[in-house]
C-alpha cells in the first residue's frame, strides 16, 4: 500500500511540474505528535540539502495558517525552496493535532515544541540522505529552532525571530497598543519571571496570562534568544522585514550583536507573514488572511543562496 501511495504522490507532483513545481510530495508521521509534508526536488542529485521549517506561535499548522487566518506563507516558502533544489519538511505543531482530536493537553510546555523539533532533526539525520540539514524557525519557531539545532543541524535561519526575552517582547507589544495595559503586563511578566503564578491580571490580558497558559509562558520566558544564539557553532542567517508589525528590525539586530558571525538580512517592505506590503498597517494586517499574495522574492533568494552556499 505504501508503495502505491508514494507513486500516487509522485504522479500528483508530476502534474504540478507543468505548473512550475519541480518536486515530489510525501506525507510523513515523525512521532505520535508530529505529522508533516516532505518536498523533494526532482533533480539528478544523490545529495541535496534539507530545510526543516518550524512554525510560529499559536495553533499554527504546517502551511503557516490558523483558524480564520489563511495565508499559506510556510507552504509557499517550502514550495519556493524546493523549486530551487532544496528539500523541505514542514509540520503541524502538536497543538494543531490536539485541537483536531479535541484532546488539548493543558500542561503543554514550550519545551515540548523544542523536543518535537529535535525529534524531527533526529529523524532526518538518521536517514543519512541529505548533504546538510538547515533549520528555519519563523517567529516563535526561531527560538525553538535555535534550541533544537544546537549540536545537531548544519545551519540555522531565524525568520522574524525575537532577540529579546518573550516577556519583554510582550510588554513592548501591549504597551504600543494600550499603555495602561502595558504597565499591567510588565507587572505580570515580572511575577512570572520569578517562577510564581498569579491570579491578578485584567480580563483583557487573559489570552496571554490565563491560568492554563502561565506555566507555558514561564517556561518560554526562561530562555533568552541572545544567550541561546551565542551557543550555536554553525552558519547563521537572521532575516527580518521592515514592515513586520510583530517583530521589529531591532530584534534582528540584537540577535546579530549576540553572534557576530551571523549574517543579517533586512528586507524592505516584507511583513511578518513574509509578504511585501506597499501600503499602510491596514493592508499589512489584512494580508495575514490573503493567501493569494506571493512571498518576497528577496526572501527566497536570500534563503536559497545561504542554504546552497
Amino acid at each position: 500500500m505504501k508503495a502505491y501511495i508514494i507513486i500516487i504522490l509522485f504522479l500528483v507532483s508530476s502534474v504540478g511540474f507543468g505548473q512550475d513545481n519541480f518536486f515530489s510530495e510525501e506525507e510523513l508521521t515523525i512521532t505520535k505528535h508530529i505529522d508533516g509534508t516532505l518536498l523533494e526536488p526532482l533533480v539528478d542529485s544523490k545529495q541535496i540539502n534539507l530545510a526543516i521549517i518550524i512554525a510560529g506561535s499559536g495553533p499554527t499548522n504546517r502551511n503557516g495558517n490558523q483558524n480564520f487566518l489563511k495565508n499559506n506563507s510556510l507552504k509557499k516558502l517550502a514550495e519556493s525552496l524546493s523549486n530551487n533544489s532544496i528539500a523541505t519538511f514542514r509540520y503541524d505543531k502538536r497543538i494543531v493535532k490536539q485541537i483536531l482530536k479535541n484532546d488539548v493537553d493543558n500542561d503543554i510546555m514550550f519545551d515540548d515544541f523544542v523536543n518535537d523539533a529535535s525529534d524531527v532533526i533526529d529523524y532526518f539525520k538518521a536517514k543519512g540522505k541529505y548533504n546538510r540539514i538547515y533549520i528555519i524557525g519563523h517567529s516563535q519557531g526561531s527560538l525553538v529552532g535555535m534550541l533544537a539545532a544546537k549540536d545537531k543541524a548544519d545551519g540555522f535561519i531565524s525568520l522574524a525571530g525575537a532577540g529579546n526575552n518573550i516577556g519583554d517582547v510582550l510588554v513592548e507589544q501591549v504597551t504600543k497598543m494600550a499603555p495602561k495595559l502595558g504597565i499591567e503586563t510588565q507587572r505580570i511578566v515580572d511575577t512570572l519571571k520569578t517562577g510564581k503564578t498569579t491570579t491578578d491580571y485584567p480580563n483583557e490580558l487573559a489570552s496571554l496570562f490565563g491560568p492554563n497558559i502561565q506555566k507555558f509562558m514561564m517556561n518560554w520566558m526562561s530562555y533568552n534568544p541572545t544567550e541561546v544564539i551565542k551557543t550555536l557553532d554553525m552558519p547563521i542567517l537572521i532575516v527580518n522585514g521592515t514592515k513586520d508589525l510583530q517583530v521589529s528590525e531591532d530584534e534582528a539586530q540584537l540577535l546579530k550583536k549576540a553572534n557576530d558571525e551571523a549574517q543579517l538580512e533586512i528586507i524592505d517592505n516584507m511583513n511578518h507573514v513574509l509578504f511585501e506590503i506597499e501600503g499602510d498597517d491596514l493592508e499589512n494586517s489584512k494580508s495575514y488572511n490573503e493567501s493569494f499574495r506571493p512571498l518576497s522574492p528577496q526572501l527566497i533568494k536570500s534563503l536559497t543562496d545561504f542554504i546552497q552556499s
